[in-house]
């Protein structure tokens, strides 16, 4: 995960006892994570997580009640890197097209390699839990309105702009796109190469023309 999320906690700060500091809760779950895309949730035992997060078993129930409370901290502390990488990728953009096309890599670069295949957790949660469990489903809903609502501020921006075609559905678009991103990462699976990767992106651009 990004580690740039933890540079701001100072690890000299007083804590309770027996209770690991925030930031160790964020590494901590940082390893959740990975276990929980590779296994899936019903995939994943309690023992595996304590072993993969590094924590006692009295410091694991100190800090969570149980395997779902893991998991939802761990999508939330997912989203929250996921949010700031591509917040901070956005920022460099010059207008709503290099911003849509950079998005677009974010999502294209993670879909390679060890990450690729270990795939992306709001996908896995969305088709293991997203049926029957109220708090995964909502989680999940969330996350792709928030993407969807980026996509389609990003491409008004282009017409704003001059960047992206006056004519194109910003709505219609953007849904577009959130299938694309996600379309990428579910592609991840199957070991796609940088150059097939990188062909989506190209040809997801000329929807803005």
């Amino acid at each position: 995960m990004d580690s740039r999320l933890h540079q701001t906690h100072n690890p000299r700060a007083p804590r309770a006892p027996g209770r690991p500091r925030e930031f160790e809760i964020g590494e901590a779950l940082d390893k959740a994570i990975v276990v929980f895309s590779q296994q899936g949730y019903h995939g994943t035992s309690i023992s595996e997580l304590k072993d993969a997060m590094g924590l006692a078993a009295g410091s694991l129930y100190k800090a969570f009640k149980d395997k779902k409370a893991i998991f939802l901290a761990a999508f939330d502390r997912y989203k929250e890197v996921r949010n700031a990488v591509l917040e901070g990728e956005l920022q460099q953009g010059s207008d709503g097209r290099d911003k849509v096309l950079r998005m677009l890599r974010v999502y294209a670069d993670a879909s390679l390699g060890e990450a690729g295949r270990r795939g992306c957790l709001v996908v896995g949660t969305a088709v293991e839990l997203g049926a029957y469990d109220a708090e995964a489903a909502e989680r999940v809903h969330r996350s792709m309105i928030r993407t969807e609502t980026v996509l389609e501020a990003l491409v008004r921006e282009g017409q704003a702009d001059g960047s992206i075609a006056p004519g194109i559905d910003p709505v219609a678009t953007a849904r577009l796109l959130l299938s694309i991103l996600y379309g990428l990462r579910v592609l991840g699976k199957t070991g796609p190469t940088p150059e097939q990767s990188r062909s989506v992106v190209e040809t997801a651009l000329k929807l803005l023309d």
